[in-house]
């Protein structure tokens, strides 16, 4: 794995192609936490296998495989790196041919239908578009747009009743700016759960209301 010089560039579609393109054609990476990890977690808030779920910022994770072998067989993965959607598609496209995947920008979702959709998964997608700031407590302008503009965009395409699922190691005061204020243009109703016993882990759970 190529890590980068500077902790910005885990937030540059340059550093992941640039990666994608050096690693081999079956690695694989998962942030945070594997899904049988949060498997249990992901169960009760999907109850249905029949779900049509977006995942977000997909990268080379074994998430949305290991999701698949478990029942959920309608995934829609996007990654703004068309090397990393290029390898994962040649990879499942026999195994698994109802996953599909897409490069789109998680700040636009160009092309994708308001409504569309059940389920939304960010596992370290929207902690990755923070890294140009070390700062917590008062990030820069741009963090602040690019993450509403993605929380945004996931509001649109869920349908009633629909979940936004987010993961990450961020702690509640840094990360309840992003899902909460004026950018939500729906009535939500916000979880929040702690995964983990000594390093914690976070699952945010926003439903459309």
């Amino acid at each position: 794995m190529s890590l980068p010089h500077k902790n910005e560039e885990y937030g540059t579609e340059v550093y992941w192609d640039k990666r994608y393109e050096q690693e081999a054609e079956d690695a694989s990476f998962d942030w945070f936490k594997t899904y049988a990890d949060v498997a249990h977690d992901i169960r009760k808030f999907i109850p249905s296998r029949d779900a049509r779920i977006l995942m977000l910022g997909c990268g080379n994770s074994k998430f949305s495989e290991d999701m698949w072998e478990d029942g959920y067989k309608n995934i829609v993965n996007v990654d703004y790196s068309p090397v990393v959607i290029e390898k994962m598609r040649n990879r499942h496209k026999d195994a698994r041919p109802e996953m599909t995947w897409e490069v789109k920008d998680v700040r636009t979702l160009d092309g994708l239908d308001t409504s569309s959709f059940d389920v939304a998964i960010d596992k370290g997608t929207m902690d990755a578009m923070m890294t140009s700031s070390t700062d917590v407590w008062d990030p820069p302008e741009q963090v602040i747009k690019d993450c509403t503009a993605e929380v945004s965009q996931v509001i649109r395409v869920l349908k009633r009743n629909g979940i936004f699922i987010y993961i990450t190691f961020g702690q509640p005061h840094f990360r309840r700016r992003y899902l909460t204020g004026p950018h939500i243009t729906r009535d939500t109703s916000l979880e929040i759960n702690q995964l983990g016993e000594s390093f914690h882990y976070y699952m945010y759970t926003l439903r459309m209301l």
